[in-house]
């Protein structure tokens, strides 16, 4: 198995100290940290290459042009898309869907009677941007909803899977209970309805290997930071087909091919959907950030993350009135309650023992609605995690819960 306390060395941030206590840092479904990877090729960006890109003639333009679109190539490959036309560059996940509904309004394709259908375990980011659908076109957003363990009923995905379902935007993994969704069977019985598939894998990536033609959706969407780049970066894939047949959302420069005041004609693929200059730096550093999970391997890196996690629910399971969220195999989340106990006050004696996670709904108010809770607290492991980690964090739980009985 992966040993992480060799990858810690990797992470400068991993050596400071909260409250006079070594960081334990089990926040990583929020955002990960960064290994020397990352910040080197962000460094090298400002220091060698600053300049814009695909507009200049001199040197520095074209090696920035020559890093930036190498690096859309790796991504394409980490995602195993049929061109990096494929890939467009956004600001992160929410950002990706916001594109896809944007545009999908914009076609003019979706009517008054058509369906729009997203689950229960849904963040915020793809749930808003649906309703905001909706709202524009008249459509009616429909939602499958899940059993007591976490899991999407697959009978109500069948029974409202219909005719009318114009899109199916779903997570892969959720980030409040680490459900793993069977995404592509779920994809293959929308296309098989004539649906056009979205998959949001934010909590995915840093997981799992993506194969996006196997999988068989029409788009995918990721955030950088998740999966150990900056903040500020995240990819759209979409099948080049279905790109080219839907308009463009922002206006600007690089995603025209000409100009008058009279009429636009707007760039091919991937420049069409990529209007102003993007976050070079972002992008280059996400390429190296992929390139460095990739080298020590996503398969690896699952396998250590399903251990630490099922050890932390074997080490939590004797405190009374705890009450665990999600599916048995959670995908590198545990996410849970205290009977009697707010979750705030729980993360917040914690991060005085350093040990840092999340409190709250995560983004997913209306998850917590269905299971009659405000909000849990929330441990998320990551590839330098380790045994450790999990003792202290369930050392400093045990110690918060007799503090607040």
């Amino acid at each position: 198995m992966l040993d992480p306390e060799s990858i810690k060395a990797d992470f400068p941030i991993l050596d400071r100290k909260v409250n006079g206590c070594p960081l334990v840092y089990l926040d990583n479904a929020a955002t990960s940290q960064k290994p020397r990877a990352t910040m080197d090729a962000s460094r090298y960006y400002y220091e060698a290459l600053n300049s814009n890109i695909h507009r200049g003639t001199h040197s520095l333009a074209r090696a920035a042009t020559e890093n930036f679109e190498q690096a859309r190539q790796s991504v394409a490959d980490h995602l195993h898309a049929a061109s990096s036309d494929e890939i467009i560059f956004t600001s992160g996940t929410t950002d990706g869907i916001n594109l896809v509904a944007n545009i999908l309004t914009l076609s003019g394709t979706i009517h008054p009677a058509d369906e729009i259908l997203i689950s229960t375990l849904e963040h915020h980011s793809n749930i808003v941007p649906w309703q905001m659908l909706c709202q524009r076109t008249g459509a009616t957003l429909k939602i499958i909803p899940c059993h007591d363990d976490g899991t999407l009923d697959q009978a109500a995905f069948t029974a409202l899977l219909g005719g009318r379902t114009k899109v199916l935007a779903l997570n892969w993994i959720s980030n409040a209970f680490g459900t793993i969704n069977p995404v592509a069977a779920m994809t293959a019985a929308a296309k098989k309805a004539g649906a056009l598939v979205l998959i949001d894998a934010a909590q995915a990536a840093p997981h799992r290997a993506i194969d996006v033609q196997a999988m068989g959706a029409d788009f995918l969407v990721f955030s950088g930071h998740k999966v150990y780049a900056p903040t500020g970066i995240g990819v759209l894939w979409g099948r080049a087909d279905v790109l080219n047949s839907l308009p463009p959302w922002r206006g600007g420069g690089e995603m025209i091919k000409e100009v008058t005041f009279a009429h636009t004609t707007y760039n091919d693929l991937p420049f069409k959907y990529e209007a102003g200059t993007p976050n070079i730096e972002g992008v280059i550093a996400l390429a190296a950030a992929l390139n460095y999970v990739n080298a020590i391997g996503l398969d690896e890196i699952h396998q250590l993350e399903t251990h630490l996690t099922r050890c932390a629910e074997q080490a939590l399971a004797a405190i009374p009135g705890i009450h665990f969220y999600g599916p048995p195999d959670r995908a590198g989340i545990l996410s849970f309650a205290v009977e009697g106990l707010h979750h705030y006050d729980l993360g917040t004696l914690l991060d005085k023992m350093g040990v840092a996670v999340r409190t709250g709904h995560h983004c997913c108010q209306p998850l917590m609605a269905r299971f009659g809770i405000t909000g849990t607290t929330r441990a998320s492991f990551a590839l330098y995690n380790s045994e450790a980690d999990v003792q202290a964090f369930a050392e400093a739980t045990t110690k918060v819960v007799a503090m607040l009985r």
